[in-house]
């Protein structure tokens, strides 16, 4: 059997360069390839263009990049969370595409089923829409999307083998899936990594065949964007 296995993130890393396209998974805080992410920034990669639901925060996940001016473009459905985001788009700084959640997972799933674009009706008449082609299907007017074309994936997985098989946990599943094989490269870190064939098949949520390189990650903070807690009676 094949072992995808790379022993450091370092060695998972190779061939990262200036100017690339990166997909990354995660939703806010959720799910964010952390060791992938501190290894970009300690690579000082430059002019990147990074598609991932959200810019992290200030001090953590993409916004460690935003941080040293290593993302050139950034492809996001939701912003809110990171001011430095904000003052690098409203002073021009940084480009910036927004687009529905579900166009961008679709993009990324069209990516890793190797199918080149397709119509959806989000964003129709929209700002979204300006200057893509349209047309109308059952009475409804679509617009069309292409699917992205991305150097590296870089994902978050729970539990995970030496040949890539992945299964991830709970909400932290969410733009992960659909980001595996959307790459030239996908790379996964995991928390658990096991030996070829441990996984249950029954359980196992991404097949290897989508994934090129595994490592074990470490030392994951897993912080809380948003802590609410009930106050003291």
């Amino acid at each position: 059997m094949i072992n995808k296995k790379e022993t450091s993130v370092d060695e998972a890393l190779q061939g990262v360069k200036d100017n690339m396209t990166f997909l990354l998974g995660g939703f806010g805080l959720c799910g964010i390839p952390e060791n992938s992410i501190n290894k970009l920034v300690a690579l000082n990669v430059k002019n990147l263009t990074c598609v991932s639901n959200n810019a992290g925060v200030d001090d953590f996940g993409l916004g460690l990049l935003l941080q040293k001016r290593q993302i050139k473009k950034m492809i996001s459905s939701y912003v809110g969370e990171n001011d430095e985001f904000e003052r690098q788009m409203l002073s021009g700084e940084l480009e910036v595409e927004l687009i529905p959640q579900g166009t961008l997972a679709e993009r990324c799933r069209a990516a890793q089923a190797g199918i080149p674009a397709f119509y959806t009706p989000a964003g129709y008449g929209t700002e979204v829409g300006e200057g893509k082609e349209s047309r109308v299907f059952n009475g409804k007017p679509h617009i069309l999307e292409h699917a992205f074309e991305a150097d590296f994936s870089f994902v978050k997985a729970w539990k995970g083998d030496e040949a890539g098989n992945l299964i991830f946990k709970g909400t932290a599943r969410n733009f992960n899936p659909v980001m595996c094989g959307a790459a030239k490269i996908t790379v996964a870190e995991v928390e658990e990594l096991l030996p070829a064939g441990s996984l249950n098949p029954n359980e196992i949520h991404i097949p290897g065949i989508f994934v090129q390189r595994i490592f074990k990650g470490e030392k994951y903070e897993k912080r809380i964007e948003q802590l609410t807690v009930r106050k003291k009676e």
